[in-house]
């Protein structure tokens, strides 16, 4: 018997490719494969209901509180805005959930991410899993833990292709190792403290910080503005006619999308960023045929 956990509003695909997490990769025989934790999952789109396989055998609940199956996309939508730009947002990637990661790879993931592209993140990743990780199966390791990275040498992070980011990534290990930062217990904060605490970090701006408190500590409202979204905001909301500042964008994403603005945003990221390459790839199409 297959293991089933029966939804319909989910889009497997837009969900795990969204820029949200980078440990997730297409199989050969139409899976999805990722390690959540110490499990190997792998997960498969039906359309009433989503497949797992796990090793070792993780709970039904387990995988569906990853991948925000227990709460009510429906009701999540409703809290949105009516803008037109963003409802088409929804229509094109309907489905897709933010999914709850463990805090710490979800902050060393973004603190790598700085100037990459999801490709390269999706590789540095790797790297300092199989580098600094617990083996969890023949061929995938375990995120690396707070004090594996703590003890490494920079020499030895700047190896895994971080670059600047080694010292910053380095830098954050060992306070919260120390136990100067308590990363688990940002949950517990209002959302203003938990973002006050996380840029204390090196390297850990207010997109990285608010990455981290929406993807991992359940805070709804985070909305981190990155390029992307930086571009749709202004061009969606402010026509692109005049200056507006980064306080301003803030201010306007806090009041403006509600409760689940963080949600809001990943639909207008996916969909910027999946505009983006549509814009390229006819691009390079009308080089090609120059050329010929």
């Amino acid at each position: 018997m297959p293991n089933l956990i029966n939804v319909s509003d989910f889009a497997l695909a837009s969900t795990v490719e969204c820029g949200q997490a980078f440990r997730w990769s297409r199989t050969a025989d139409g899976w999805f494969e990722g390690v959540v934790g110490r499990q190997v999952i792998r997960l498969r789109q039906h359309p009433q209901s989503v497949e797992w396989e796990s090793r070792p055998q993780a709970e039904k609940k387990i995988v569906a509180r990853y991948l925000a199956l227990d709460v009510s996309l429906p009701e999540i939508l409703a809290t949105f805005p009516g803008d037109p730009l963003l409802r088409q947002a929804v229509k094109n990637h309907h489905g897709l959930r933010v999914i709850r990661q463990e805090p710490w790879e979800c902050l060393a993931s973004f603190i790598a991410s700085s100037s990459k592209q999801i490709v390269q993140i999706r590789q540095i990743v790797d790297l300092l899993a199989r580098r600094f990780g617990e083996p969890v199966s023949d061929t995938h390791h375990a995120f690396p833990t707070v004090a594996a990275v703590a003890r490494a040498s920079h020499q030895q992070l700047w190896d895994c292709k971080l670059g600047f980011r080694a010292k910053n990534l380095l830098a954050a290990a060992r306070l919260i190792d120390s136990g100067k930062l308590d990363l688990d217990g940002l949950s517990s904060l209002e959302y203003g403290q938990a973002l006050e605490e996380l840029v204390k970090l090196p390297g850990v701006g207010e997109k990285i910080a608010n990455c981290t408190l929406l993807f991992a500590c359940g805070f709804n409202q985070a909305f981190p503005i990155d390029v992307w979204i930086e571009r749709a905001l202004r061009r969606i909301y402010f026509d692109g006619k005049r200056p507006v500042t980064a306080r301003e964008l803030r201010e306007f994403a806090r009041t403006h999308f509600g409760p689940y603005a963080g949600w809001a945003q990943q639909y207008l990221f996916f969909s910027e960023r999946s505009l983006g390459q549509q814009r390229s790839r006819r691009g390079q199409a009308l080089l090609d045929a120059g050329a010929k």
